[in-house]
């Protein structure tokens, strides 16, 4: 967590909104929320502005779909979602910031939204000390869990490692690591380092760039000298555009040294400039997914806005709407105490799968897929594990794992 957002962070005072009934069971904050009206607040916090804007709106579209589907059928505990948004301008002190707003200003039952492990990292004091509920949708490196933060995105053990497996499956002996210079980069590429041993796949390069900056130039020229048999991407955000554009400029093929990433998805592809046919991606959803409820997602959202494809974080976004309904409705309040004690177990059968909560870590069992993109930018599915992993954010199951190794 940078060092402003800490400031913000302790510097945000508890505080509660008077007037306003609330649910009445002790927590470690005073809770605002009011539940006298007709009409439930929550909180959309994504950056619609600054360099993650190309992927968090996506986040914010779907969001805002499931609401009015959800508002549709008669709401959670028959209120109606009243969304409040704010935007974390790609910024983790701003989604300090405006998280600690929505929580004791504008009294939101929860916020969903953030995408970068830096954003989140500088909202989890806030959420913790406001005693409040934040639904993050995004993969990331794993090692994290708070009673206040459930993580609808991938964990490492359901991402990064079944990426390795199906790459020592392909027979590959050498790998670059190419990643955006912050903390989920710079964790998963440790944790790929230590595992990579462990399959006898040779790293042959790692470099960053940061999050904010395009020009991959220097670094891609390391990958062509280099010659791995793969480079495994974890750039986020537009940034990507740049490392695409120096990757294909310097002569780069999905046939001679292709690219598994875990941050461009189907919104991402057609954005990168260039034709990315033969790439891959580690996921847990893709548009091309077979199921009845993918098909009403992928249906529902174009419905609303036009001929845009879906995306693993925004379905993942979509599916924790959903979630903290079932939540809340197990419950039967929107108290974070209560919502979190009904919280294990809960199920939605998700466009992506069905997906279960883990009470104890507050993660979600997700089923793992590899996708090869085509000439219309969607993801062929090339491989899936047998149904959804048990998520393991603390690599508690793997002998491998020394999280105090460099």
């Amino acid at each position: 967590m940078t060092s402003t957002a800490a400031a913000l962070a302790a510097g945000l005072v508890l505080s509660s909104c008077g007037g306003a009934k609330t649910d009445e069971a002790p927590s470690a904050s005073k809770s605002c929320v009011d539940t006298s009206g007709s009409t439930i607040k929550l909180g959309f916090l994504n950056s619609t502005s600054g360099p993650m804007a190309i992927s968090e709106q996506t986040v914010r579209d779907s969001l805002q779909l499931a609401a009015d589907e959800i508002n549709a059928s008669g709401g959670i505990l028959g209120k109606k979602i009243e969304a409040v948004e704010e935007d974390g301008a790609s910024d983790p002190a701003v989604f300090a910031e405006k998280i600690g707003k929505l929580l004791t200003s504008d009294c939101v039952a929860a916020v969903f939204g953030g995408w970068t492990s830096a954003s989140r990292k500088a909202m989890l004091p806030v959420v913790e000390g406001d005693h409040g509920l934040l639904f993050y949708p995004v993969q990331y490196e794993g090692l994290e869990a708070s009673k206040n933060i459930y993580y609808t995105g991938a964990t490492t053990n359901q991402q990064i490692i079944p990426a390795m497996d199906f790459l020592k499956d392909k027979g590959v002996k050498t790998l670059f690591l190419a990643g955006s210079d912050y903390v989920f980069p710079r964790t998963a590429n440790k944790i790929i380092k230590q595992y990579a041993k462990e399959l006898d796949i040779e790293i042959v390069g790692e470099e960053y760039v940061p999050l904010d900056k395009d020009d991959w130039s220097t670094q891609v020229a390391k990958i062509v000298k280099a010659k791995p048999d793969f480079v495994f991407n974890t750039i986020n955000g537009s940034s990507n555009v740049g490392f695409i554009k120096a990757y294909y400029e310097q002569g780069l093929t999905a046939k001679t040294s292709p690219i598994i990433s875990v941050s461009i998805a189907e919104e991402e592809a057609p954005a990168m400039g260039k034709d990315l046919t033969g790439q891959y991606a580690s996921w847990n959803y893709f548009q091309s997914v077979k199921s009845a409820a993918n098909d009403t997602f992928v249906k529902a959202f174009k419905a609303k806005y036009g001929d845009r494809p879906t995306s693993d974080p925004m379905e993942a976004a979509y599916t924790s709407l959903y979630l903290f309904k079932a939540m809340v409705e197990k419950a039967d309040s929107f108290d974070v105490d209560k919502i979190n004690d009904a919280a294990d177990g809960v199920t939605f059968a998700s466009p992506e799968g069905p997906v279960t909560i883990n009470g104890e870590n507050h993660h979600i069992a997700k089923t793992s897929l590899i996708g090869q993109i085509n000439k219309d930018d969607q993801f062929d599915i090339v491989w899936s594990s047998d149904g959804p992993i048990e998520p393991d954010p603390f690599l508690k199951g793997y002998s491998w794992w020394d999280p105090s190794a460099n």
